[in-house]
């Protein structure tokens, strides 16, 4: 999976394109987090599981990347592990890992409020699956 960051206007977005929807669906967290913090300083001390359902992809990504994001602010959870058990039709069953932010080892990058529905997509493209989120922050 591939994911990079755009630029939008007062907010940040990513692209992310994947082999498949699990994968998709992590790239996405992946890419997201990548925004809050470096890549590889959060250590996958405890794990949440998390099941969503939705009524179409763009909700079931929206969906999910507000659950981590609710994991992190609500219950300060700094996440970097993203494992999608089962993904089909609108439901989503995962298991995150990740451990409590430390202010003393943890820099944020930046913060995230909200993944918007705004330019959203969620699609097949020929081979491969393809998302764009942009994030209020």
């Amino acid at each position: 999976m591939r994911f990079r960051t755009i630029e939008h206007t007062a907010d940040i977005g990513i692209e992310v394109e994947a082999d498949n929807l699990a994968d998709l669906f992590a790239g996405a967290a992946e890419g997201m987090y990548s925004i809050i913090i470096a890549p590889g300083v959060v250590s996958p001390a405890v794990s949440r599981s998390i099941t969503l359902e939705a009524n179409d992809l763009e909700e079931l990504m929206f969906e999910w990347l507000n659950e981590l994001l609710y994991l992190l602010d609500a219950k300060e959870l700094l996440l970097s592990i993203f494992e999608i058990a089962r993904i089909e039709r609108f439901h989503l069953e995962a298991t995150v890992s990740g451990e409590k932010i430390d202010q003393g080892r943890h820099r944020l990058l930046g913060e995230i409020k909200a993944a918007t529905y705004h330019q959203m997509t969620v699609e097949r493209r020929d081979d491969s699956w393809f998302a764009r989120i942009i994030f209020d922050v």
